[in-house]
């Protein structure tokens, strides 16, 4: 049984991409760069206080092949905190196989995209609270679109109409990435995380850009549920319980 977590309060969640069985980590969803081995960098996180880790096989919907289960099953033995899981995800069948290993929640994405019905199949399977969407957004004129394929194709879809969806069609949970800020440092895409967290009643997971704590802040700030970062907490720029202090101290409810 896995730690249970304060609902109000807002969750940090360092984000492991996974390519070829190794944390990896680039800029715009691009130029990854090795980062670690995912079993020692998950084992860490949950040392250090994270209140959930997000786990993300980058390239299987690209390379449509299956999960890395076997690698899943060693991470979920070391981790004792809620684990969600995405990549390549596009079966009740993967769905099962993640959560018969351990895991927490899954992640859709491409799956989900190319056939919306999944998400009510996966809903009505398995609760709302297990499924998460995630959406890659990407600013195209006034609005953000909908990329899939670890950023690869656009398929068009408005990313607030698709994430309205989502949640109409039982997700629980979206975790929002802006390819636009991913990996840049630079903050969050303030802009969609507000328009997703203000349209929806679901919690939204705010994820690319977070180069410092203020940044983190700001996508609470901007209705933000929880904070997903990568960069900073892998290679060691900001520690997770500094972060968690600095948001309590500026008026935000976390969980030390």
């Amino acid at each position: 049984m896995r730690a249970t977590k304060n609902p109000l309060a807002k969750r940090i969640i360092p984000c492991l991409d996974i390519k070829n069985a190794r944390v990896v980590k680039g800029i715009n969803f691009v130029g990854l760069s090795d980062a670690g081995d995912p079993i020692e960098v998950a084992r860490r996180y949950n040392d250090e206080g994270a209140d959930e880790i997000t786990f993300l096989d980058v390239t299987a919907s690209h390379e449509n092949r299956g999960l890395i289960v076997e690698v899943l099953r060693e991470v979920a033995k070391e981790v004792f905190i809620p684990l969600t899981v995405g990549g390549g995800i596009n079966a009740l069948e993967d769905i099962y196989a993640l959560l018969s290993v351990g895991c927490d929640k899954v992640s859709l994405n491409s799956g989900a995209v190319k056939n919306p019905s999944f998400i009510n199949e996966a809903v009505s399977r398995f609760g709302s609270s297990t499924i998460v969407v995630a959406i890659d957004a990407k600013k195209t004129g006034d609005g953000h679109n909908v990329y899939i394929h670890g950023g690869r194709i656009d398929t068009g879809l408005d990313a607030l109409k698709w994430a309205k969806e989502a949640q109409d069609r039982g997700a629980g949970e979206i975790l929002l990435t802006s390819m636009d800020t991913d990996g840049v440092k630079n903050g969050y895409d303030l802009e969609i995380t507000k328009a997703v967290c203000d349209a929806l009643t679901i919690p939204v997971v705010a994820s690319g850009g977070a180069g410092t704590m203020q940044h983190i802040k700001e996508a609470f700030d901007a209705g933000a549920d929880a904070a997903l970062a990568a960069s900073i907490f892998h290679f060691r720029e900001i520690a997770i319980g500094d972060l968690k202090t600095y948001l309590i101290q500026n008026g935000v409810e976390a969980r030390l």
